[in-house]
Protein backbone atom coordinates (compact mmCIF):
# COMPACT_ATOMS: atom_id res chain seq x y z
CA UNK A 1 0.00 0.00 0.00
CA UNK A 2 1.76 3.12 -0.87
CA UNK A 3 2.20 5.95 1.84
CA UNK A 4 0.10 8.74 1.56
CA UNK A 5 1.51 12.28 2.81
CA UNK A 6 0.07 15.09 4.57
CA UNK A 7 1.01 18.77 3.01
CA UNK A 8 4.75 19.07 4.51
CA UNK A 9 5.83 15.46 3.42
CA UNK A 10 4.45 13.61 6.42
CA UNK A 11 3.31 9.77 6.77
CA UNK A 12 0.14 9.52 7.78
CA UNK A 13 -0.19 5.96 7.33
CA UNK A 14 3.03 4.00 8.86
CA UNK A 15 1.71 1.79 11.33
CA UNK A 16 5.31 1.54 12.88
CA UNK A 17 4.70 4.85 14.08
CA UNK A 18 0.93 5.34 14.76
CA UNK A 19 -1.07 3.77 17.61
CA UNK A 20 -4.13 4.77 15.87
CA UNK A 21 -2.83 3.69 12.54
CA UNK A 22 -5.68 3.68 9.67
CA UNK A 23 -5.58 2.65 6.34
CA UNK A 24 -7.47 4.85 4.28
CA UNK A 25 -7.53 2.66 1.33
CA UNK A 26 -9.63 0.27 3.26
CA UNK A 27 -12.54 2.73 3.47
CA UNK A 28 -13.16 2.24 -0.09
CA UNK A 29 -16.74 0.76 0.64
CA UNK A 30 -19.04 -0.16 -2.19
CA UNK A 31 -21.51 -2.90 -1.46
CA UNK A 32 -22.59 -3.85 2.25
CA UNK A 33 -24.74 -6.43 2.42
CA UNK A 34 -28.25 -5.80 4.78
CA UNK A 35 -28.05 -2.32 3.96
CA UNK A 36 -31.08 -0.40 2.27
CA UNK A 37 -30.19 0.63 -1.65
CA UNK A 38 -31.15 4.08 0.16
CA UNK A 39 -28.86 4.30 2.74
CA UNK A 40 -25.61 3.50 0.47
CA UNK A 41 -24.72 7.34 -0.46
CA UNK A 42 -25.11 8.47 2.68
CA UNK A 43 -22.60 5.92 4.00
CA UNK A 44 -19.95 6.47 1.20
CA UNK A 45 -20.57 9.95 1.62
CA UNK A 46 -19.21 9.85 5.16
CA UNK A 47 -16.52 7.30 4.41
CA UNK A 48 -15.50 10.19 2.15
CA UNK A 49 -15.78 12.53 4.23
CA UNK A 50 -13.23 10.78 7.37
CA UNK A 51 -10.76 9.87 4.02
CA UNK A 52 -10.53 13.90 3.40
CA UNK A 53 -10.30 14.67 6.89
CA UNK A 54 -8.17 11.88 8.16
CA UNK A 55 -4.68 13.63 6.84
CA UNK A 56 -5.30 16.31 8.71
CA UNK A 57 -6.55 14.78 12.07
CA UNK A 58 -3.33 12.20 12.41
CA UNK A 59 -1.10 15.54 11.62
CA UNK A 60 -2.34 17.36 14.71
CA UNK A 61 -2.36 14.33 16.24
CA UNK A 62 1.62 14.23 15.62
CA UNK A 63 1.67 17.53 16.85
CA UNK A 64 -0.12 17.07 20.40
CA UNK A 65 1.61 14.05 21.07
CA UNK A 66 5.41 15.85 19.79
CA UNK A 67 5.35 13.14 16.91
CA UNK A 68 6.16 15.63 14.35
CA UNK A 69 9.40 16.16 12.39
CA UNK A 70 12.19 19.29 11.62
CA UNK A 71 12.12 20.85 8.80
CA UNK A 72 14.82 23.29 8.85
CA UNK A 73 17.18 25.31 5.97
CA UNK A 74 19.94 22.80 4.62
CA UNK A 75 22.70 25.17 4.72
CA UNK A 76 22.72 25.85 8.44
CA UNK A 77 22.52 22.86 10.23
CA UNK A 78 24.83 19.92 9.02
CA UNK A 79 22.45 16.87 8.10
CA UNK A 80 23.60 14.18 10.35
CA UNK A 81 21.99 17.13 13.15
CA UNK A 82 19.22 17.36 11.36
CA UNK A 83 18.31 13.28 11.03
CA UNK A 84 18.95 12.96 14.91
CA UNK A 85 16.66 15.86 15.68
CA UNK A 86 13.73 15.52 17.80
CA UNK A 87 10.65 17.89 19.03
CA UNK A 88 11.59 19.20 22.52
CA UNK A 89 8.61 21.81 22.18
CA UNK A 90 5.12 20.69 23.57
CA UNK A 91 3.14 23.86 22.83
CA UNK A 92 0.35 22.17 20.79
CA UNK A 93 -0.12 19.92 23.90
CA UNK A 94 -0.15 23.06 26.16
CA UNK A 95 -2.79 24.99 24.32
CA UNK A 96 -5.17 21.65 24.16
CA UNK A 97 -4.97 20.50 27.91
CA UNK A 98 -4.47 24.21 29.22
CA UNK A 99 -8.20 25.32 28.06
CA UNK A 100 -9.25 21.67 28.57
CA UNK A 101 -8.53 21.48 32.64
CA UNK A 102 -10.76 24.23 32.84
CA UNK A 103 -13.36 21.61 31.76
CA UNK A 104 -14.49 20.38 34.89
CA UNK A 105 -17.60 18.33 34.63
CA UNK A 106 -19.36 17.54 37.73
CA UNK A 107 -23.26 16.28 36.68
CA UNK A 108 -26.65 17.57 36.09
CA UNK A 109 -28.82 19.14 38.00
CA UNK A 110 -32.28 17.52 37.22
CA UNK A 111 -35.73 18.14 38.47
CA UNK A 112 -36.74 15.62 41.08
CA UNK A 113 -38.58 12.90 38.98
CA UNK A 114 -35.51 11.57 37.26
CA UNK A 115 -32.94 13.16 39.37
CA UNK A 116 -32.03 9.06 40.24
CA UNK A 117 -32.48 8.39 37.20
CA UNK A 118 -29.86 11.17 35.47
CA UNK A 119 -27.18 10.14 38.36
CA UNK A 120 -27.59 6.44 37.67
CA UNK A 121 -26.95 6.63 33.68
CA UNK A 122 -23.64 9.36 34.82
CA UNK A 123 -22.24 7.17 37.17
CA UNK A 124 -22.60 3.91 34.67
CA UNK A 125 -21.06 5.68 31.38
CA UNK A 126 -18.28 7.33 34.04
CA UNK A 127 -19.44 10.66 32.74
CA UNK A 128 -16.87 12.82 34.37
CA UNK A 129 -14.31 10.70 32.84
CA UNK A 130 -16.00 10.10 29.10
CA UNK A 131 -16.31 14.25 29.17
CA UNK A 132 -13.18 15.24 30.20
CA UNK A 133 -11.69 12.83 26.94
CA UNK A 134 -14.08 14.22 25.06
CA UNK A 135 -13.15 17.57 25.74
CA UNK A 136 -9.85 17.37 24.83
CA UNK A 137 -10.67 15.45 21.46
CA UNK A 138 -12.67 18.29 20.35
CA UNK A 139 -9.90 20.74 21.37
CA UNK A 140 -7.54 18.82 19.27
CA UNK A 141 -9.22 17.59 15.91
CA UNK A 142 -12.01 20.49 16.35
CA UNK A 143 -14.72 18.30 17.78
CA UNK A 144 -15.68 14.48 19.05
CA UNK A 145 -18.59 12.95 19.62
CA UNK A 146 -20.44 11.02 21.89
CA UNK A 147 -22.36 7.93 20.76
CA UNK A 148 -25.82 7.01 23.25
CA UNK A 149 -26.59 2.96 22.23
CA UNK A 150 -28.47 0.16 24.21
CA UNK A 151 -26.07 -2.27 25.74
CA UNK A 152 -26.10 -5.42 23.25
CA UNK A 153 -25.80 -7.69 26.23
CA UNK A 154 -28.32 -5.95 28.93
CA UNK A 155 -30.82 -4.01 26.39
CA UNK A 156 -32.12 -1.70 29.46
CA UNK A 157 -28.81 -0.69 29.88
CA UNK A 158 -27.86 2.64 28.09
CA UNK A 159 -24.04 3.24 26.91
CA UNK A 160 -22.99 6.75 26.21
CA UNK A 161 -19.43 6.45 24.98
CA UNK A 162 -17.22 9.02 23.56
CA UNK A 163 -15.45 9.00 20.05
CA UNK A 164 -12.57 10.43 18.21
CA UNK A 165 -12.79 12.63 15.31
CA UNK A 166 -10.02 10.88 13.66
CA UNK A 167 -11.95 7.37 13.85
CA UNK A 168 -14.82 9.38 12.97
CA UNK A 169 -17.01 11.43 10.67
CA UNK A 170 -20.24 13.57 10.93
CA UNK A 171 -22.77 15.39 7.96
CA UNK A 172 -24.30 18.25 9.43
CA UNK A 173 -28.13 19.06 8.94
CA UNK A 174 -27.97 23.20 8.63
CA UNK A 175 -32.17 23.37 8.50
CA UNK A 176 -31.79 21.50 12.32
CA UNK A 177 -28.57 22.30 13.95
CA UNK A 178 -27.17 19.01 14.24
CA UNK A 179 -26.03 16.03 13.17
CA UNK A 180 -27.84 14.36 10.20
CA UNK A 181 -25.85 10.94 9.98
CA UNK A 182 -22.48 9.73 11.88
CA UNK A 183 -20.33 7.40 11.16
CA UNK A 184 -17.80 5.79 13.98
CA UNK A 185 -14.75 3.51 13.46
CA UNK A 186 -14.88 0.65 16.11
CA UNK A 187 -11.92 -1.89 15.42
CA UNK A 188 -9.03 -2.17 12.64
CA UNK A 189 -6.56 -4.80 11.91
CA UNK A 190 -3.59 -4.51 14.15
CA UNK A 191 -1.25 -5.79 11.28
CA UNK A 192 -2.53 -3.77 8.67
CA UNK A 193 -4.79 -1.33 9.70
CA UNK A 194 -7.67 -1.93 7.80
CA UNK A 195 -10.83 -0.82 8.97
CA UNK A 196 -12.76 -4.27 9.99
CA UNK A 197 -15.78 -2.85 11.77
CA UNK A 198 -18.17 0.45 11.76
CA UNK A 199 -21.03 1.72 12.93
CA UNK A 200 -23.48 3.97 10.52
CA UNK A 201 -25.46 6.30 12.74
CA UNK A 202 -29.11 7.55 11.00
CA UNK A 203 -32.65 8.81 11.49
CA UNK A 204 -34.37 5.58 12.88
CA UNK A 205 -31.77 3.24 12.99
CA UNK A 206 -27.79 2.52 13.51
CA UNK A 207 -26.46 -0.45 11.00
CA UNK A 208 -23.31 -2.59 13.06
CA UNK A 209 -21.38 -2.94 9.83
CA UNK A 210 -18.49 -5.59 10.00
CA UNK A 211 -16.04 -7.18 7.36
CA UNK A 212 -16.10 -11.06 7.25
CA UNK A 213 -14.66 -13.25 4.38
CA UNK A 214 -16.98 -12.65 2.12
CA UNK A 215 -17.59 -9.19 2.40
CA UNK A 216 -19.31 -6.49 4.21
CA UNK A 217 -22.41 -7.36 6.39
CA UNK A 218 -24.67 -4.79 8.01
CA UNK A 219 -26.76 -5.63 11.37
CA UNK A 220 -29.30 -3.16 11.88
CA UNK A 221 -30.56 -1.72 15.11
CA UNK A 222 -34.20 0.38 14.98
CA UNK A 223 -34.06 3.29 17.50
CA UNK A 224 -37.36 4.75 16.49
CA UNK A 225 -35.42 8.08 16.63
CA UNK A 226 -35.98 11.09 14.45
CA UNK A 227 -32.43 11.67 14.48
CA UNK A 228 -29.21 10.20 14.65
CA UNK A 229 -28.40 8.92 18.73
CA UNK A 230 -25.11 10.93 17.97
CA UNK A 231 -23.69 14.40 19.63
CA UNK A 232 -20.65 16.74 18.47
CA UNK A 233 -18.73 18.45 21.11
CA UNK A 234 -17.47 21.23 19.01
CA UNK A 235 -14.84 23.90 19.44
CA UNK A 236 -15.30 27.68 18.12
CA UNK A 237 -18.18 26.75 15.70
CA UNK A 238 -18.51 28.75 12.94
CA UNK A 239 -21.68 28.98 10.34
CA UNK A 240 -19.27 28.31 7.40
CA UNK A 241 -17.59 25.33 9.54
CA UNK A 242 -20.07 24.29 11.99
CA UNK A 243 -18.00 21.16 12.85
CA UNK A 244 -15.61 23.32 15.22
CA UNK A 245 -12.20 23.96 14.70
CA UNK A 246 -8.68 22.60 16.34
CA UNK A 247 -6.89 24.48 19.15
CA UNK A 248 -3.24 22.97 16.89
CA UNK A 249 -4.16 25.55 13.88
CA UNK A 250 -1.76 26.37 11.53
CA UNK A 251 -0.71 29.28 12.85
CA UNK A 252 0.71 27.26 16.20
CA UNK A 253 2.12 24.71 14.19
CA UNK A 254 4.54 26.94 11.72
CA UNK A 255 5.80 28.80 15.42
CA UNK A 256 6.55 25.24 16.80
CA UNK A 257 8.30 24.36 13.91
CA UNK A 258 9.87 27.35 14.08
CA UNK A 259 11.04 27.34 17.61
CA UNK A 260 11.92 23.66 16.63
CA UNK A 261 14.20 25.22 14.35
CA UNK A 262 15.68 27.75 17.10
CA UNK A 263 16.69 25.22 19.43
CA UNK A 264 18.39 23.18 16.62
CA UNK A 265 20.33 25.81 15.85
CA UNK A 266 21.47 26.43 19.26
CA UNK A 267 22.76 23.01 19.89
CA UNK A 268 24.23 23.39 16.54
CA UNK A 269 26.21 26.09 17.98
CA UNK A 270 27.01 24.72 21.09
CA UNK A 271 28.31 21.99 19.58
CA UNK A 272 30.76 23.39 17.23
CA UNK A 273 32.11 25.53 20.43
CA UNK A 274 32.42 22.26 22.94
CA UNK A 275 35.73 21.19 21.86
CA UNK A 276 38.42 24.48 21.97
CA UNK A 277 39.18 26.11 18.63
CA UNK A 278 42.74 26.72 18.48
CA UNK A 279 44.85 28.19 15.96
CA UNK A 280 48.89 28.36 15.99
CA UNK A 281 49.90 31.19 13.58
CA UNK A 282 53.22 30.69 11.43
CA UNK A 283 53.71 27.06 13.02
CA UNK A 284 54.84 23.97 11.05
CA UNK A 285 52.33 21.85 8.84
CA UNK A 286 53.47 18.85 10.78
CA UNK A 287 52.63 19.69 14.24
CA UNK A 288 48.50 18.94 12.52
CA UNK A 289 49.24 15.22 13.10
CA UNK A 290 48.54 14.72 16.53
CA UNK A 291 46.72 18.31 17.43
CA UNK A 292 44.57 16.66 20.05
CA UNK A 293 47.19 15.53 22.06
CA UNK A 294 48.94 18.30 22.01
CA UNK A 295 45.92 20.24 23.76
CA UNK A 296 44.95 18.29 26.34
CA UNK A 297 48.83 17.17 27.34
CA UNK A 298 49.82 18.81 30.59
CA UNK A 299 53.25 20.21 28.92
CA UNK A 300 53.38 21.20 25.60
CA UNK A 301 56.66 22.89 23.26
CA UNK A 302 56.64 23.81 20.05
CA UNK A 303 59.98 24.86 17.59
CA UNK A 304 60.13 27.65 16.18
CA UNK A 305 59.33 27.90 12.12
CA UNK A 306 62.48 27.91 9.40
CA UNK A 307 62.66 31.62 9.15
CA UNK A 308 63.18 31.56 13.49
CA UNK A 309 59.89 33.41 14.17
CA UNK A 310 57.61 32.27 17.54
CA UNK A 311 54.08 30.89 16.51
CA UNK A 312 51.42 32.59 17.86
CA UNK A 313 48.40 31.30 19.74
CA UNK A 314 44.98 32.20 18.67
CA UNK A 315 41.29 30.39 20.54
CA UNK A 316 38.17 31.80 19.09
CA UNK A 317 36.08 32.84 21.45
CA UNK A 318 32.61 30.99 22.27
CA UNK A 319 29.49 32.15 20.48
CA UNK A 320 27.09 33.88 22.87
CA UNK A 321 23.82 31.81 23.10
CA UNK A 322 21.61 35.06 23.57
CA UNK A 323 20.74 35.88 19.94
CA UNK A 324 19.20 31.99 19.95
CA UNK A 325 17.66 32.55 23.53
CA UNK A 326 16.25 36.27 22.78
CA UNK A 327 14.02 34.58 19.52
CA UNK A 328 12.76 31.53 21.41
CA UNK A 329 11.42 34.28 23.70
CA UNK A 330 9.96 36.06 20.92
CA UNK A 331 8.10 33.11 19.50
CA UNK A 332 7.07 31.73 22.54
CA UNK A 333 5.54 35.71 22.62
CA UNK A 334 4.29 34.91 19.59
CA UNK A 335 2.26 31.39 20.99
CA UNK A 336 0.98 33.29 23.66
CA UNK A 337 -1.28 35.62 21.80
CA UNK A 338 -2.45 32.79 19.50
CA UNK A 339 -3.70 30.89 22.47
CA UNK A 340 -4.04 33.29 24.98
CA UNK A 341 -1.55 31.19 27.25
CA UNK A 342 0.50 33.06 29.88
CA UNK A 343 3.84 33.23 28.40
CA UNK A 344 5.32 32.00 31.85
CA UNK A 345 2.98 28.95 31.41
CA UNK A 346 5.18 27.91 28.10
CA UNK A 347 8.38 28.15 30.20
CA UNK A 348 9.58 31.56 29.29
CA UNK A 349 10.67 33.47 32.26
CA UNK A 350 10.51 37.46 31.81
CA UNK A 351 13.15 40.05 33.22
CA UNK A 352 10.71 40.96 35.48
CA UNK A 353 8.04 38.55 37.46
CA UNK A 354 4.66 39.41 36.94
CA UNK A 355 2.16 40.47 39.92
CA UNK A 356 -0.35 38.35 40.70
CA UNK A 357 -2.82 40.35 39.17
CA UNK A 358 -0.82 40.30 35.88
CA UNK A 359 -1.24 36.75 35.97
CA UNK A 360 -4.82 36.82 36.98
CA UNK A 361 -5.04 39.78 33.71
CA UNK A 362 -2.93 37.31 31.76
CA UNK A 363 -5.63 34.03 32.15
CA UNK A 364 -8.86 36.46 32.37
CA UNK A 365 -9.20 35.45 27.85
CA UNK A 366 -8.39 31.79 28.25
CA UNK A 367 -11.05 31.54 31.48
CA UNK A 368 -13.86 33.71 29.11
CA UNK A 369 -13.23 31.28 26.56
CA UNK A 370 -13.60 28.44 28.36
CA UNK A 371 -16.82 29.68 29.49
CA UNK A 372 -17.97 30.10 26.65
CA UNK A 373 -16.97 26.40 25.43
CA UNK A 374 -18.82 25.16 28.54
CA UNK A 375 -22.52 26.56 27.71
CA UNK A 376 -21.60 24.82 24.23
CA UNK A 377 -20.51 21.47 25.71
CA UNK A 378 -23.42 21.77 27.97
CA UNK A 379 -25.78 21.74 25.35
CA UNK A 380 -24.37 18.80 23.80
CA UNK A 381 -24.25 16.84 27.20
CA UNK A 382 -27.65 17.70 27.68
CA UNK A 383 -28.63 16.65 24.45
CA UNK A 384 -27.05 13.36 24.84
CA UNK A 385 -28.41 12.65 28.35
CA UNK A 386 -31.81 13.53 26.46
CA UNK A 387 -31.52 11.01 23.79
CA UNK A 388 -30.40 8.23 26.80
CA UNK A 389 -33.28 9.37 28.96
CA UNK A 390 -35.38 8.68 25.54
CA UNK A 391 -34.40 5.11 25.17
CA UNK A 392 -35.49 4.99 28.65
CA UNK A 393 -39.51 6.29 28.08
CA UNK A 394 -39.01 9.76 29.54
CA UNK A 395 -40.93 12.68 29.68
CA UNK A 396 -39.44 14.99 26.78
CA UNK A 397 -40.70 18.20 29.07
CA UNK A 398 -39.24 16.90 32.01
CA UNK A 399 -35.91 16.66 30.20
CA UNK A 400 -36.22 19.71 29.06
CA UNK A 401 -35.19 20.93 32.66
CA UNK A 402 -31.21 19.50 32.47
CA UNK A 403 -28.62 21.60 33.25
CA UNK A 404 -25.55 20.66 33.40
CA UNK A 405 -22.97 21.51 36.37
CA UNK A 406 -19.36 22.83 35.80
CA UNK A 407 -16.77 23.63 38.22
CA UNK A 408 -16.17 27.36 38.57
CA UNK A 409 -13.71 28.24 35.72
CA UNK A 410 -11.60 31.43 37.15
CA UNK A 411 -10.05 30.51 40.87
CA UNK A 412 -11.08 32.77 43.90
CA UNK A 413 -9.15 33.00 47.15
CA UNK A 414 -10.92 31.55 49.85
CA UNK A 415 -10.57 34.90 51.46
CA UNK A 416 -12.62 36.72 48.55
CA UNK A 417 -14.98 33.93 48.54
CA UNK A 418 -16.04 33.93 52.15
CA UNK A 419 -16.54 37.88 52.03
CA UNK A 420 -18.41 37.79 49.04
CA UNK A 421 -20.98 34.67 50.66
CA UNK A 422 -21.05 36.50 54.08
CA UNK A 423 -22.30 39.81 52.26
CA UNK A 424 -24.68 38.10 50.38
CA UNK A 425 -26.33 35.50 52.93
CA UNK A 426 -26.94 39.22 55.12
CA UNK A 427 -29.23 39.91 52.81
CA UNK A 428 -30.48 37.06 50.67
CA UNK A 429 -30.70 34.10 53.20
CA UNK A 430 -32.26 32.24 50.43
CA UNK A 431 -29.71 32.47 47.84
CA UNK A 432 -27.09 31.95 50.01
CA UNK A 433 -28.93 28.33 50.66
CA UNK A 434 -29.53 27.11 47.19
CA UNK A 435 -27.29 25.00 45.36
CA UNK A 436 -26.32 28.39 42.98
CA UNK A 437 -25.14 30.89 46.49
CA UNK A 438 -23.30 27.17 47.49
CA UNK A 439 -21.69 26.56 43.98
CA UNK A 440 -20.48 30.17 44.21
CA UNK A 441 -19.32 30.16 47.92
CA UNK A 442 -16.72 27.32 46.15
CA UNK A 443 -17.90 23.78 47.29
CA UNK A 444 -18.28 21.44 44.29
CA UNK A 445 -21.48 19.52 42.97
CA UNK A 446 -20.05 16.56 45.18
CA UNK A 447 -19.65 18.28 48.43
CA UNK A 448 -22.91 20.11 47.66
CA UNK A 449 -24.55 16.39 47.26
CA UNK A 450 -22.74 15.52 50.82
CA UNK A 451 -24.20 18.80 52.39
CA UNK A 452 -27.85 18.05 51.56
CA UNK A 453 -27.38 14.42 52.67
CA UNK A 454 -26.46 15.28 55.70
CA UNK A 455 -29.08 18.69 56.18
CA UNK A 456 -31.79 15.32 55.47
CA UNK A 457 -30.13 13.21 57.97
CA UNK A 458 -29.56 16.13 60.62
CA UNK A 459 -33.78 16.95 60.08
CA UNK A 460 -34.26 13.24 60.29
CA UNK A 461 -32.29 12.67 63.01
CA UNK A 462 -34.30 15.85 65.11
CA UNK A 463 -37.71 14.30 63.59
CA UNK A 464 -37.01 11.18 65.87
CA UNK A 465 -35.80 13.08 68.99
CA UNK A 466 -38.92 15.24 68.53
CA UNK A 467 -41.06 12.09 68.27
CA UNK A 468 -39.27 10.48 71.09
CA UNK A 469 -39.88 13.67 73.39
CA UNK A 470 -43.94 13.80 72.47
CA UNK A 471 -43.96 9.78 73.35
CA UNK A 472 -42.13 10.97 76.19
CA UNK A 473 -44.64 13.29 77.55
CA UNK A 474 -47.58 12.02 76.68
CA UNK A 475 -46.13 8.38 78.13
CA UNK A 476 -45.87 11.00 81.48
CA UNK A 477 -49.33 12.61 81.35
CA UNK A 478 -50.60 8.81 80.65
CA UNK A 479 -49.26 7.63 84.19
CA UNK A 480 -50.11 10.93 85.77
CA UNK A 481 -53.35 10.67 84.93
CA UNK A 482 -53.77 7.10 86.34
CA UNK A 483 -52.02 7.60 89.69
CA UNK A 484 -54.95 10.36 90.07
CA UNK A 485 -56.93 8.00 88.96
CA UNK A 486 -56.46 5.72 91.85
CA UNK A 487 -56.36 8.81 94.72
CA UNK A 488 -59.58 9.44 94.17
CA UNK A 489 -61.36 6.17 94.19
CA UNK A 490 -59.44 5.28 97.28
CA UNK A 491 -61.21 7.75 98.84
CA UNK A 492 -64.57 7.28 97.58
CA UNK A 493 -64.60 4.01 98.80
CA UNK A 494 -63.45 5.03 102.28
CA UNK A 495 -66.25 7.50 102.79
CA UNK A 496 -68.93 4.72 101.92
CA UNK A 497 -67.12 2.44 104.31
CA UNK A 498 -68.33 2.52 108.15
CA UNK A 499 -65.78 4.57 110.18
CA UNK A 500 -63.14 3.28 113.58
CA UNK A 501 -65.22 2.66 116.57
CA UNK A 502 -68.70 2.91 114.60
CA UNK A 503 -71.50 0.37 113.82
CA UNK A 504 -72.91 0.26 110.21
CA UNK A 505 -71.59 4.06 109.78
CA UNK A 506 -73.57 5.19 113.35
CA UNK A 507 -71.34 6.90 115.70
CA UNK A 508 -70.46 4.95 118.89
CA UNK A 509 -73.21 6.46 121.45
CA UNK A 510 -70.29 6.63 124.38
Amino acid sequence: MPEITDEYGMAVTNPSTRDAYLAVSSANVSVIDGVADDDMPTIQKLLKTWRDHYPRNMLRTDYYQARYRYRGIAYSIPQHMRDIAEPMIGWPNKAVRALADMSVFEGFDAPDSIQSQVNELAEDNELDIAVSQSVVSAYMHGCSFLTISADVDNPDRILIMPRAADWSAGIWDYRHRRLASALTITDRDDKTGNITAFNVWLPGKTYEVEHQDDGWHANTIITNLDRPSVVPLINDAQSYHPLGNSRITRTLMHLTDFGLRTMVRMEATAEFYAAPRIWFLGASKKFTSDTWSSIVSVMNGMPANKDGSTPQLVQLQQASMQPHADMLKTIALMVSAETDIPVNDLGITMDNPASAEAMAEAERKLSRTADRQNKRFGRALKDAMGLALAYQGADPDVVRELRPIWAPVKETSDAARADWYQKVASTNQAFADSDVGLTRAGLTWDEIKAHRAYERQQRTQQSIDELRARLTVAKNDGQQEVNGNGNGNADQSSAGQPQPGSASGVPNAS
